[in-house]
């Protein structure tokens, strides 16, 4: 069975940081680009990060580039998100998602991910 499992979500303050890691399990993870999209309550779903299988290469949404950093471990199966500079509108449920076809990056495309993780809470306040 195919399974992503987030973990390190929290409340930090503004200006904090939080590291998240997807455990992954059930397919051959280091075949696969992996992503963290994130849901709030009133922008729904947006990608945040994706990560090339071999870890070489990321990409950022705007929104997060320069205080977000996305790594992976394939010897472990996990993705890591470090979350630095945290503001308050980063609150959200941040998912890692998988796509349906190896070694394809997928971002903002929603519909190309076949496994998504229950998600993790991150509330950002003071």
């Amino acid at each position: 069975e195919v399974q992503l499992v987030e973990s390190g979500g929290g409340l930090v303050q503004p200006g904090g940081s939080l590291r998240l890691s997807c455990a992954a399990s059930g397919f051959s993870f280091s075949n696969y680009a992996m992503s963290w999209v994130r849901q709030t309550p009133g922008k729904g779903l947006e990608w945040v990060s994706s990560i090339k299988s071999g870890g070489g290469s990321t990409s950022y949404a705007d929104s997060v580039k320069g205080r977000f950093f996305m790594s992976r471990d394939n010897a472990k199966n996990t993705v890591y998100l470090r979350m630095n500079s945290l503001k308050p509108e980063d609150t959200a449920v941040y998912y890692c998602a998988k796509p349906a076809l190896p070694l394809v990056v997928v971002t903002s495309r929603l519909e190309e991910y076949d496994t998504w993780g229950q998600g993790t809470q991150v509330t950002v306040s003071s």
